[in-house]
Parts: C-alpha cells; structure tokens; sequence
C-alpha cells in the first residue's frame, strides 16, 4: 500500500508540474483571413458560419476555450489545430495554386454535406458549431460558386 500511495503521491506532482507547460498557441491575427474572405467573398450568413465552426482549426487564429489550460487536453488541442491547418488553411490561401484552391473547395464541399465537417468532437464543446440542413446548403452552395469561378480562371501548364 505504501508504494501505490508513493506512486500515485508521484503522479500527481507531475500532473501539477506538467500544467505550467503547454504547447504553442495558434494566436495569429484574424487580418490573415482576409484575403481567403476577399477571394471567395462568402455572404454574411456563411461568413459568420465559417467564423464559428471552421477558424479556430482552419485557420491562424483560434479561440481557445478555458479547457486549453489543462494539460494534457492543451496538446490535444494543438494537434487537432495542427492537423485541421494541414489540411485546409484559409491564412495561407494566397500561397495556393487555383488547382489546389479548387481541389480544396471540393474536399470542404464533400465534408460537410457528408457532416464529417465539422468534427463531433469540436461540436460537442461548441453547440454553436451544429450545422442546420440549411446552413450546411448555404456552405455547400457558396462552395460550389467559389469552385465554377476557379474552373474560369487560367491554370498554368
């Protein structure tokens, strides 16, 4: 008994030491949206979407909720915000090529309708972030404008 209550007495030291580290913020600034916002030019109802459901993994700016501050939920966080900017980064977007752009718009087309997008374990924390059938068609449908004006626009060779 006495070496359970030293290792439990040691495990708890760690996750006290443990919680004045964490990994890096994304707390970039919402400016570097703009240019993704000034290309694709979403309406308001869809801006105002992709501001709630899709920046905070999508982009260089998140809103972090109190939960960040314990690890080890920081650090799973920051590699679902890791992995959600590997993936589709509206602050990169002026870096793209038009093909890429697209292929992009089809991939945020295809999750959404299919609700893979946004993740159940990003809504659940975040109500907010529950597409309704008619918000997920006001996505899609912009999406789909976006992709018909890429499909007009020169491609290299």
């Amino acid at each position: 008994m006495k070496l359970l209550k030293k290792i439990l007495l040691a495990l708890l030291v760690l996750i006290v030491i443990a919680q004045f580290f964490g990994p890096e913020k994304n707390e970039g600034d919402m400016a570097s949206v703009e240019p993704f916002l000034a290309e694709t030019n979403p309406p308001a109802d869809v801006k105002a979407i992709l501001e709630e459901t899709c920046y905070d993994c999508h982009s260089d700016f998140t809103r972090y909720p109190w939960y960040n501050n314990i690890t080890p939920v920081n650090y799973w966080l920051a590699e679902h915000i890791e992995d959600g900017k590997k993936h589709f980064n509206v602050s990169n977007w002026v870096g793209n090529s038009v093909k890429r752009k697209d292929h992009k718009f089809e991939e945020l087309i295809e999750m959404v309708e299919d609700k893979s997008m946004p993740l159940k374990s990003y809504t659940i924390t975040h109500g907010e972030a529950n597409l309704s059938e008619d918000q997920i068609k006001a996505v899609v449908d912009w999406a789909k404008l976006v992709r018909v004006k890429y499909s007009m626009m020169p491609q290299p060779e």
